[in-house]
């Protein structure tokens, strides 16, 4: 199985298979409105703003699993994201991305990489503090809260996935050296 043996629904219902976006670098985040890392969105905007056009996508999944940090429904999600942080790269349905229902996508994001990158021990002390709270972490490899962020290169692998602590703008290096 590769990422491309995959779909999901965007926000609209409609099922989008991902060889559709074979060819680019994608990073595939599980997002909520209500979190303290919810700011990241305007650094995702930043790097979909400036690599889209170089073949940069952005597969954003909103997630209510942590708190309850995105009740609102898929549209309400949206507009939220448009107003407050003018983003532009598409939303797909809420879903969850651990346990018996989580979406089989991440099954297998988890299975390629079990670990966040996550830089600095004040962010790691954070992290282990954010996984005591979460109520859905459960075995190795569990998403521990909102705003883990998957890099895909353009072959369709996984190639990194980095912590809510780890700003988007952090990522720019890791993108640049795979899109080359």
């Amino acid at each position: 199985m590769s990422i491309y043996d995959y779909s999901v629904v965007d926000r609209n219902g409609k099922k989008i298979d991902l060889n559709e976006y074979k060819g680019k670098v994608l990073i595939i985040v599980n997002t909520a409105t209500g979190c303290g890392f919810t700011p990241q969105y305007e650094g995702l905007e930043n790097l979909y703003k400036q690599y889209h056009d170089k073949g940069l996508e952005i597969i954003d999944i909103p997630c209510n699993q942590f708190g309850n940090q995105a009740p609102g429904s898929d549209d309400e999600i949206h507009e939220f994201c448009a107003l407050k942080y003018n983003t532009s790269f598409d939303q797909f349905t809420k879903a969850d991305v651990n346990g018996e229902n989580e979406l089989p996508l991440y099954t297998y994001l988890k299975e390629q990489i079990k670990d966040d990158k996550i830089i600095g021990i004040k962010n790691k002390m954070a992290m282990k503090a954010v996984e005591k709270m979460s109520k859905t972490t459960k075995k190795p490899g569990d998403i521990k809260w909102n705003f883990t962020k998957f890099l895909v290169d353009k072959e369709g692998k996984v190639v990194e996935r980095y912590s809510p602590t780890f700003k988007p703008a952090d990522m720019e290096n890791d993108i640049k050296q795979i899109m080359l």
